[in-house]
């Protein structure tokens, strides 16, 4: 473990990674490997050493157990769901049902049976992966590091990687609404032919590639800017509570304490955020272009 205040700190924001090290590495005994190998990085060296291909165990596995931990949940209330009195299980999966099913109503104006699942299921698998950051910061890591990891981070929207897949999904989801609800060209006329429109035929192709340009980013821009505002909300918080842990005696208290209270507000707003973004880019995707004539 660490054993000043800066090394602490980058301990608890290091994940544990599984990647294959170059030949020449330095190891964490001090030795050299000869050959590329794949090997759990236990030192900042061994991290260094890896490319491209490393992967974020512990950020993929908290990520894995809550999504199962949300179908379980959510199974276990659609099989107690009946027509009597409901328990208060119930009662609270009702509550945050209706509130997600108006937000839909109010905000989709296409038709779709995915829409609905969707929602729910992103908000609330954030909701927990946020939520997972109230236990205390010494609690798991210890854990791991009596069990042998040398690194353990175990929120996993702390990593932008789990933030930039689940964002760069919805970019998939927002070019997947537009072909259905409005075919092949008009996905294609949706990047070519706006914002900048002309009826001189010439014109129109002389602005395709600017229209393109433009669009392109303006649609690379929706998933980045999704992944990185929830990363950093987060990050930034999980940051405070590693500082807070990282002082001296009652110190610790008087800041984790009311930052902790402070995340019961910031924990479903974060996922609430994401969630009304996706909902708004995927209805934007599956409106249809101005001017368009009603089938």
């Amino acid at each position: 473990m660490a054993n000043t205040q800066t090394e602490y700190i980058q301990h608890h924001l290091t994940n544990l990674t599984y990647g294959k090290v170059a030949p020449g590495t330095e190891s964490c005994s001090g030795s050299v490997y000869e050959q590329a190998q794949w090997i759990f990085a236990e030192c900042p060296q061994e991290l260094d050493g890896m490319g491209f291909w490393a992967f974020h165990v512990d950020s993929l596995f908290w990520s894995g157990v809550l999504g199962a931990l949300f179908i379980f949940l959510f199974a276990r209330a659609a099989k107690q769901a009946h027509a009597g009195v409901p328990s208060k299980f119930l009662n609270i999966i009702e509550v945050f049902y209706e509130f997600i099913d108006n937000q839909v109503k109010d905000t989709f104006q296409a038709k779709s049976k995915l829409i609905g699942p969707l929602c729910l299921t992103v908000f609330f698998w954030i909701l927990l992966m946020n939520a997972i950051k109230l236990i205390p910061v010494d609690f798991i890591p210890g854990a791991a590091h009596w069990a042998g990891l040398e690194y353990f981070k175990y929120v996993p929207v702390v990593d932008p990687n789990i933030t930039l897949s689940m964002s760069f999904s919805v970019l998939f989801l927002i070019i997947a609404f537009s072909i259905k609800h409005n075919g092949v060209k008009g996905f294609i006329s949706s990047l070519t032919l706006q914002p900048f429109q002309s009826n001189n035929l010439l014109l129109q192709i002389i602005l395709i590639p600017i229209n393109l340009v433009l669009e392109v980013v303006g649609l690379l821009a929706k998933p980045v800017s999704l992944g990185l505002r929830l990363f950093g909300n987060m990050f930034a918080g999980e940051f405070v509570f590693v500082l807070a842990a990282a002082m001296m005696g009652y110190f610790q208290f008087v800041v984790a304490w009311p930052w902790a209270v402070f995340h019961l507000l910031v924990v479903p707003l974060q996922a609430y955020i994401f969630m009304i973004l996706t909902l708004v880019y995927l209805s934007m995707a599956s409106a249809k272009p101005e001017g368009a004539a009603e089938k």
